[in-house]
C-alpha cells in the first residue's frame, strides 16, 4: 500500500472533512469511501479515506441476516454512535434504513434527525425508489441535513428484485437513472451513490452533475468509490465480482486462533512468571 498521500496516517494536521469539502474533490481527484460499522475499525481506517458510510450491510456483513431489510434504526442509531466514538476526520455518512423513506414525512424526518443527534452522523444516505422519496429529500435538505441519494441496486429492494443485476444497460434504463440523479442534485443532495450501474451509464451520470458521483460497481467513470470494508479485508467468504480483496482477515484471524488454542492445549501459555533480576 502505499503510504505517500493525501490522509496518510502522518498527517496530524488533517482537517475535519465536511460536506463542502467532498463537493469541492469533483474533477481534482478521486473521492475514497469504505465502510464501518464500529469504533475500531473507524479509527483503522479513517486516516486513509475521505468518508465513511456507516452501512445497513451491518445487517448482512456483522449482525448475521441475509440482507440489510432487518436492520433498524435503533441499529443504526447505536453503530453510528459507536464509530462516531472513534472520533474520525472522515465524513461519517449512515443509511436510513429499510422503508423508512417511504414512510409519512414527519416519521423520515425523526429518524434521520436521530442519526445525526444521537448517532453524531454529519450526512444520511437513502436508497431512491420513487419520486416521492425524492421530494421528501428536498426538505430533509432544507431541515439541515445533508443527503446523498443512491440510486441503481437497492439493497433495501433485493427481496423484490429476487436477486442482485445491473442497472442502466439499456437506453431506457440509462435515461431514468440519469434523470433520477438530475432530479436529486436539484433537490440537494451534496452527492450520488450508483451501485451496481454499467458502466457507460456511470460516466454519463458523472458528467451530467455538478456533485459528485460516487460508484460501487460501477466501473471506472465515476468521482469516486466505495466498498464494504469487510470484503476489502478478505473477511467476507464470498464477494461481488467487482470486489477486489486487499487482505485476508479471515485467514489471519483462523491462523492467529489456531496458534493460540495450540499454545493454551499444549501448556504453552500462559508462560510461566518470569523472575526478577
Amino acid at each position: 500500500m502505499n503510504a505517500q498521500m493525501d490522509n496518510s496516517p502522518e498527517d496530524n494536521d488533517r482537517r475535519m472533512v465536511t460536506v463542502k469539502t467532498i463537493q469541492q474533490l469533483k474533477g481534482k481527484r478521486p473521492i475514497v469511501a469504505v465502510t464501518a460499522y464500529d469504533a475500531a475499525v473507524a479509527r483503522l481506517v479513517d486516516p486513509f479515506v475521505d468518508w465513511i458510510l456507516v452501512g445497513d450491510s451491518v445487517g448482512n456483513n456483522q449482525l448475521g441476516f441475509s440482507d440489510t431489510v432487518p436492520v433498524t434504526l435503533e441499529m443504526m442509531v447505536h453503530h453510528t454512535a459507536a464509530v462516531c466514538r472513534a472520533g474520525p476526520k472522515s465524513l461519517v455518512v449512515s443509511d436510513v434504513p429499510f422503508a423508512l423513506a417511504y414512510r409519512d414525512l414527519d416519521v423520515l424526518l425523526d429518524g434521520c434527525c436521530r442519526l445525526v443527534q444521537e448517532g453524531g452522523a454529519r450526512a444520511v444516505k437513502i436508497e431512491v425508489g420513487s419520486e416521492a422519496v425524492i421530494d421528501k429529500i428536498k426538505v430533509l435538505v432544507e431541515a439541515g441535513i445533508p443527503v446523498v441519494g443512491h440510486i441503481g441496486l437497492l439493497p433495501q429492494t433485493v427481496q423484490v428484485l429476487g436477486g442482485y443485476r445491473s442497472f442502466g444497460k439499456h437506453e431506457q434504463g440509462r435515461m431514468r437513472l440519469l434523470d433520477w440523479a438530475k432530479k436529486l442534485e436539484q433537490a440537494g443532495c451534496f452527492s450520488v451513490l450508483g451501485e451496481m450501474v454499467a458502466p457507460a451509464a456511470a460516466l454519463a451520470i458523472k458528467e451530467a452533475l455538478e456533485v459528485p458521483f460516487i460508484g460501487i460497481g460501477c466501473g471506472v467513470g465515476c468521482d469516486g468509490q466505495i466498498l464494504v470494508i469487510n470484503d476489502i479485508l478478505g473477511l467476507n467468504e464470498q464477494v461481488p465480482g467487482f470486489v477486489k480483496r486487499y487482505g485476508d482477515l479471515a485467514g489471519e484471524i483462523r491462523k492467529a486462533v489456531g496458534f493460540y488454542a495450540d499454545d493454551v492445549r499444549a501448556g504453552r501459555f500462559p508462560e510461566p512468571p518470569r523472575e526478577r533480576g
